[in-house]
């Protein structure tokens, strides 16, 4: 008896998709998941608003970027929705005006989360690699760690891992280091050291 062929997921199906929630396309399968926790969301926005300034208007480091949260990139027949990308300037001649970009960017950050985590640290990281996308930041915030990958020859290269208490300086954005905790506002610092008596 023959095994019955999976149907590959079309762009109908995503659109189809309640919005309420994120939808992608990876493998020809339709994947859904709940739209991020107000934690995963502020660690993606104060990132951007953290490289911003420097990377993206030149004030206080060398400028150059174009960033974007969120947008929907069709890579290959993968529909993919990371949660902060950037692109260098040079690669961007106009400003995209499709709902969709299919220019892959030069850097991609993915926010985990128990709903992400899966997807991001797997296929989506095997996605992105065979998109020769230059570098990718993988922050988990309930963890308070940033893992920064560089592709060399196809492969991802682990270039640090960063916690809590330590200062960011991976590339491409190690012009202008900041403090990892700046990405968790509501994260207790660590307490001060009391002077010995």
């Amino acid at each position: 008896m023959a095994e019955a062929v999976l149907r590959q997921a079309t762009y109908a199906d995503l659109e189809a998709v309640p919005a309420h929630l994120v939808a992608e396309i990876i493998d020809g399968v339709l994947e859904t998941h709940p739209r991020p926790r107000p934690r995963h969301a502020m660690a993606a926005s104060d990132l951007s608003t953290v490289l911003g300034p420097p990377f993206r208007h030149g004030r206080g480091g060398p400028g150059g970027w174009i960033f974007m949260v969120e947008p929907e990139l069709h890579l290959g027949a993968h529909v993919v929705v990371p949660d902060l990308v950037a692109w260098r300037r040079e690669r961007v001649p106009t400003e995209f005006d499709a709902a969709y970009i299919e220019a892959p960017p030069d850097w991609v950050c993915e926010i985990l989360s128990p709903s992400t985590i899966r997807l991001d640290r797997g296929r989506k990281r095997r996605i992105y690699a065979e998109a020769e996308i230059g570098y990718l930041w993988l922050l988990d915030p309930a963890a308070g760690v940033l893992e920064g990958f560089a592709l060399a020859d196809g492969r991802w290269v682990l270039l640090a891992t960063i916690q809590r208490g330590e200062t960011v300086a991976l590339p491409p954005f190690d012009a202008v280091p900041f403090p990892l905790d700046d990405l968790f506002p509501f994260d207790d610092p660590a307490a001060p050291a009391q002077p010995e008596t």
